[in-house]
């Protein structure tokens, strides 16, 4: 839409690629950042995109081992139903603001990276052992451009906008590990996570490892008798 009382020039078809991925270091949660490169019409003047994004894992786009077939079960159930249960799995929804250019530009966009089994892509990331994650980024938003005599004008994108890219595991992995290494997260609710710390302290066990330890089979602390 034009601001109202002001002529109208067409808006600029924007075009966005994704042109890599790296680690942020020194972030408080581990975060990726995708190479997100957009481009306007020869001499378009781009005041700045207020860019909303959904990201997805576009399951259905690789193939699985063995291995992952069983890290998988609780994703998408047994392979003999995966013609009907492997699908697209969102992974987040964010925005971005890219600030003015001319031609073309490359903004970086911050995507955390969650260590917690109960969200389904990061489910689906830990489940799988290498190769590359086939990610789907849906474009909307909003475009602020220079209009007649360079006064502002806006419309909107439409989700028809996307770009693919291949994201390898181990950046992944590697992105995780650099905050929580050889470790991973699991959400108690707090009767349950109660009663492990009243076990844990009277065992006088010294971490919530030897804790888990000593209540699976095999473990020491009790061995593994009761609830705790």
């Amino acid at each position: 839409m034009a601001v109202t009382g002001l002529p109208q020039v067409a808006a600029p078809e924007l075009a966005f690629a994704v042109r890599g991925a790296r680690r942020v270091e020194y972030t408080a949660v581990p975060t990726l950042a995708f190479a997100i490169a957009v481009e306007a019409p020869a001499g378009a003047a781009i005041r700045s995109v207020l860019l909303d994004v959904q990201l997805q894992i576009a399951a259905r786009r690789r193939g699985y081992d063995e291995a992952s077939h069983t890290r998988l079960f609780e994703v998408f159930g047994p392979v003999a139903g995966w013609g009907a249960t492997l699908r697209t799995l969102l992974w987040t929804r964010t925005t971005l603001v890219i600030p003015p250019f001319t031609g073309a530009t490359t903004a970086d966009l911050l995507i955390p990276c969650s260590y917690d089994m109960d969200v389904l892509a990061t489910r689906y990331l830990d489940a799988l052992g290498d190769g590359e994650v086939p990610l789907e980024f849906l474009f909307s938003g909003t475009v602020f451009y220079a209009g007649p005599g360079g006064r502002l004008q806006i419309a909107r994108i439409s989700w028809e906008k996307e770009a693919g890219f291949r994201l390898p595991v181990a950046l992944w992995r590697e992105t995780l590990d650099r905050h929580f290494p050889g470790t991973a997260w699991v959400r108690l609710d707090k009767e349950r996570f109660d009663r492990l710390a009243a076990f844990k302290a009277r065992h006088a066990l010294a971490t919530w490892d030897d804790a888990v330890d000593a209540l699976l089979p095999g473990g020491e602390a009790g061995d593994g008798a009761g609830a705790p």
